[in-house]
C-alpha cells in the first residue's frame, strides 16, 4: 500500500513537469514551429475555451440586450410624454390664438360700430343653451345690474342673432332668430330693409323655415325694387330691433299670399351654432 502510495505522489509529480514544459512552450515565442504535442494541446485548449465562449458570449450578449431594451423603454416613455405635451401646448395655442382673433375681429367690430350710431354694445358669455330644439334659446352672463333690459336686440360680429326675451339679475335669456314664428305671441317680428335701399325698401321677418334654414319675410309690396343678392339690415321700425343691424342676404323672391305682396326668403348672415360671445345693443334713450 505504501508503495502505492509513493508512485501515485511520483505520477502526480511527473504530470505536473509534463504541465508545467507544456505551459512553458506555449507561452515561449517565436521558438520555431511547434511539435506535435504542442499543436495538440493549444488545439484542445482552443476547443475547450470555444466550448466556454459562446455560451458566455450569448450570455452577455442577452443581458446586453435586456439594458438596451431598458433604455430603449425608458426614451420611448420620454418621447411619449414629449409628445402629449406638445399636443396640449398646441391645442392651447390654437384656443389662443382663436381667442386672439375673435377679441380683435370684436375690437374693430365695435369701433366701426361706434363710428357708424351712437349704440352701446356690451360683450356677453354665453352660459348655457337651450337643449329643446323648439326653443331656441340661449342664457348669457349679464342681466338687470348690468343695465340689460327685454327686446335688447343681441348680435354677433356678423350680424343679428336674437333678442333679450328675460332678464334676471345677473344673467338673461336670449331668443335666437331661428326661434321667430308668426304664430307665437311672445315672438317679435323684425322689421327690415335694404341695404342702400333704405327708403325704399321694406319688409317684416316674421318666421324661420326649419327646412331650408332661411328667414321668411312677408309684406313686401310687388314693387319693392329688392333683389336677389340683396343685403337686408334693422329698418328701426317697430321699436324693438334698432335700424342698420344686418340680418342676411336675399336669397328667393317669390308670390306671397293671395299673390298681392312677395314672399322673400333670407339666409342669415350669422350662425346660429356654436354662439360663444354675443354683444347685447343698448340703444340711448331720446329724453
Amino acid at each position: 500500500m505504501f508503495k502505492f502510495m509513493g508512485n501515485k505522489r511520483l505520477i502526480i509529480l511527473l504530470s505536473g513537469l509534463v504541465c508545467f514544459f507544456i505551459l512553458m512552450g506555449l507561452t515561449l515565442g517565436n521558438r520555431g514551429q511547434m511539435t506535435l504535442p504542442e499543436k495538440f494541446v493549444k488545439d484542445t485548449v482552443s476547443w475547450v475555451q470555444g466550448l466556454f465562449y459562446k455560451p458566455a458570449a450569448s450570455i452577455a450578449g442577452f443581458f446586453d440586450d435586456i439594458r438596451q431594451l431598458s433604455v430603449i423603454y425608458e426614451e420611448n416613455k420620454t418621447l411619449k410624454l414629449t409628445v402629449s405635451l406638445y399636443a396640449r401646448d398646441t391645442q392651447m395655442l390654437n384656443k389662443l390664438e382663436a381667442q386672439n382673433k375673435y377679441l380683435k375681429d370684436a375690437l374693430n367690430f365695435t369701433e366701426r360700430q361706434k363710428q357708424a350710431n351712437k349704440y352701446t354694445y356690451h360683450i356677453a358669455e354665453v352660459v348655457t343653451v337651450s337643449p329643446d330644439p323648439y326653443n331656441n334659446t340661449l342664457s348669457i352672463n349679464l342681466g338687470a345690474r348690468d343695465g340689460i333690459k327685454q327686446d335688447m336686440a343681441v348680435m354677433t360680429i356678423d350680424g343679428l342673432v336674437g333678442r333679450v326675451n328675460a332678464v334676471y339679475e345677473f344673467y338673461s335669456n336670449v331668443q335666437l332668430l331661428n326661434n321667430i314664428n308668426d304664430t307665437d305671441s311672445n315672438s317679435k317680428a323684425i322689421a327690415v330693409t335694404v341695404k342702400g335701399r333704405e327708403s325704399q325698401s321694406f319688409g317684416m321677418i316674421e318666421s324661420f323655415d326649419t327646412n331650408t334654414g332661411y328667414l321668411v319675410m312677408n309684406r313686401v309690396d310687388q314693387a319693392d325694387p329688392m333683389q336677389v343678392g340683396d343685403m337686408v339690415i334693422t329698418s328701426g321700425l317697430g321699436l324693438v330691433f334698432p335700424d342698420g343691424i344686418e340680418v342676411g342676404k336675399i336669397v328667393s323672391i317669390g308670390p306671397g299670399e293671395f299673390g298681392i305682396t312677395h314672399k322673400v326668403l333670407v339666409e342669415p348672415r350669422a350662425s346660429f351654432r356654436h354662439i360663444r360671445e354675443v354683444f347685447v345693443v343698448e340703444v340711448p334713450e331720446v329724453g
